[in-house]
């Protein structure tokens, strides 16, 4: 990505208009100075999706669905940033730059880009021989029948068969001994002693040994969301180990990235607003073919977070599937830890437990796709899961219970990103403790929070006057990441209100302690380099450097609709806010110290000068 000159995308962004763009895919009308449509990706009967000519964003208020031209193509057609890029540069009759390289460098790149395309060659000869193999083998097509798939679907999904040989192969390639076939993942190389030699790690090894890595196998093959063939997978007919067989890591292939199903299923999970995720191969492709066709699966490996942020670029819905037993629990809890990360306020996922008896693929076959919809449909809320979670097994009734619960929440509860979701969970939790906001948030480290209320009670005096300005110090810490979010929020969208802060409130932004800290940072380094940057090629730019999901979680799509002269004050009263919570906590400070020298009274005495002009400040705001 670095390699596309920031000036260029700008550039770009600049002379391209995102109504034609998006327009070619969604019917847009004009409605006042944007254009609405019905959202492309999730489902629904009004339009809530916003096209801005003028910002050069898209937004949809229902899924919270949001970028510019080049994150539409990749979110919509599956693109990689550079591809997303040269697409529109072509349509706008421009040329990608790439940023000089030294010759090794740029020999090592060519080398790269000419390997994964022999690679992509090599697996479709694999995969046409593959298929020819099904083709000629009825007990394999027996099997396929066995399991109620239909030859249609076979074919939508590519399905073939390795033959019960150890070099199968060799009738496709003439040159078996080639190491593009061991790079692939599609033979499996071992060196004098026995060992498996990997993939990347042919050079300079011998190779005593080499033989077809999916043998008497059904293949399935994997394609990333481009379309593009990366590996394959294998399922075994009869009985053995390991049932199901995935290519190895490759130049192409890395499972704990893909996901089986993602590129035939894209239009489907659009369509319905939700991704379905399941356990297997054949899970996938049953329910395909009784109609549900949103379903993806991971490759022999658990859930990672790289998965979960990759299928919420698809859709604002995630559905896990697992089966009702002990293994579908704990499977479900590693989905679960792996999900908070990605979560935000227009994000959710949901956990589906099937009766025992029944994985996705048999219960669709006995009850039909109405039934399993309906299972969908009473699908369990993240946060109802997390919570039954971390009160399983104890007695909440009792002070030791509670304090397991809290031990059992923490690491949790740190996942989760600052948001509305995050607050509603703790308030909850709150509740099933039967424990004050304030001191639950306190037990999990948490800022006391804007919104957090504390219950009526008892005063309670020996708690002592540290306690009390710890707790003072945490609710103005709260505040202040409160009020620094919403600064952050109008200033992503409106980059240029930022020279409209003075240095101090700039550095008030970026000392914060607060979530927002680090865009604040970037945010200032990015604008001393590019001063007229707009806001569609800042968040570009936010894509490249890794914080695109940082500034998503604050919600920005929100102000789309409003112009920044209209925010200007919002933005003064978030600034002056922070300040307010500043100093009032740094009174608390050196009051606590008793004020003993004169330095601590001035200090205090200017504090309290500048608390006056902000309390006169923030009402007119």
């Amino acid at each position: 990505m670095s390699l596309i000159p920031q000036e260029f995308i700008q550039e770009l962004l600049a002379r391209t208009d995102i109504v034609d763009v998006v327009g070619r895919s969604v019917q847009l009308k004009k409605a006042g100075t944007n254009y609405k449509g019905l959202c492309p990706f999730h489902a629904e009967k009004s339009p809530s999706f916003t096209v801005s000519p003028s910002k050069q964003f898209y937004h949809c208020f229902g899924c919270g669905a949001h970028g510019t031209a080049v994150g539409f193509l990749m979110d919509h057609l599956a693109l990689s940033f550079p591809d997303a890029v040269r697409e529109l540069a072509s349509q706008a009759g421009m040329t990608v730059p790439e940023t000089p390289q030294d010759p090794r460098q740029a020999q090592q790149t060519r080398e790269q880009r000419s390997l994964k395309l022999n690679l992509r060659e090599v697996l479709e000869q694999a995969n046409q021989f593959y298929r020819d193999q099904l083709r000629a083998t009825p007990r394999a097509v027996a099997y396929l029948k066995g399991r109620g798939l239909s030859g249609k679907i076979a074919g939508q999904f590519g399905l073939g068969y390795a033959p019960d040989d150890w070099q199968g192969l060799a009738r496709v390639f003439p040159n078996y001994d080639a190491d593009t076939l061991i790079q692939a993942g599609l033979v499996v190389a071992r060196d004098a002693q026995g060992e498996t030699l990997e993939p990347g790690a042919l050079e300079g090894r011998a190779v005593a040994r080499r033989y077809d890595r999916l043998r008497d196998r059904i293949t399935f093959p994997i394609r990333n969301a481009q379309g593009e063939l990366i590996g394959f997978g294998g399922r075994i007919l009869d009985r053995g180990e390991p049932k199901y067989l995935n290519s190895p890591e490759t130049p192409l292939f890395h499972k704990g990235e893909e996901l089986y199903g993602l590129f035939e299923g894209r239009a489907a999970i659009q369509r319905q607003g939700y991704v379905l995720v399941v356990e297997g191969y054949l899970d996938v492709i049953a329910l395909a073919q009784h109609g549900v066709g949103n379903a993806v699966a991971t490759l022999g490996t658990a859930c990672t977070t790289e998965h979960v942020r990759k299928l919420f670029r698809h859709c604002g819905q995630i559905v896990f599937s697992f089966d009702g037993d002990a293994a579908g629990q704990k499977a479900a809890a590693r989905a679960l830890e792996t999900a908070l990360p990605a979560l935000g306020d227009e994000r959710s996922v949901k956990f589906l437990f099937l009766p025992p008896e029944h994985d996705p693929d048999t219960f669709v076959r006995t009850f039909g796709a109405d039934a399993f919809e309906r299972e969908v449909g009473r699908a369990q809320p993240l946060s109802v899961f997390l919570l039954d979670t971390l009160a399983d097994g104890l007695a909440l009734a009792t002070a030791e219970g509670r304090a397991q619960a809290i031990a059992r929440a923490r690491p949790l509860i740190a996942l989760l990103p600052d948001s509305t979701l995050k607050s509603q969970i703790v308030g909850e939790f709150a509740k099933r403790l039967q424990t004050p906001l304030t001191e639950l948030r306190q037990a999990l480290a948490l800022p006391a929070g804007r919104h957090a209320s504390v219950p009526a009670g008892p005063a309670q005096p020996a708690q002592g006057r540290a306690s009390g300005a710890a707790s003072r110090a945490a609710r103005m810490s709260g505040l202040r990441t409160d009020h620094a979010r919403t600064a952050m929020r109008i200033l992503l969208t409106h980059p240029g209100l930022w020279a409209s802060l003075s240095a101090s409130q700039h550095e008030l932004l970026m000392q914060d302690g607060s979530s927002t800290r680090q865009l604040a940072n970037w945010l200032e380094a990015r604008l001393d380099a590019f001063p007229d940057i707009s806001a569609s090629a800042l968040w570009e730019g936010l894509r490249v450097d890794g914080l695109l999901e940082a500034a998503q979680a604050l919600g920005s799509g929100d102000l789309l609709d409003m112009e920044a002269d209209d925010l200007q004050q919002d933005l003064l009263g978030a600034i002056f806010s922070i300040e307010l919570a500043w100093v009032k906590q740094r009174q608390q400070e050196l009051t606590h110290t008793g004020l003993i020298d004169e330095q601590a009274k001035l200090e205090y005495l200017s504090l309290s000068s500048r608390l006056v002009e902000l309390s006169q400040k923030l009402p007119r705001l």
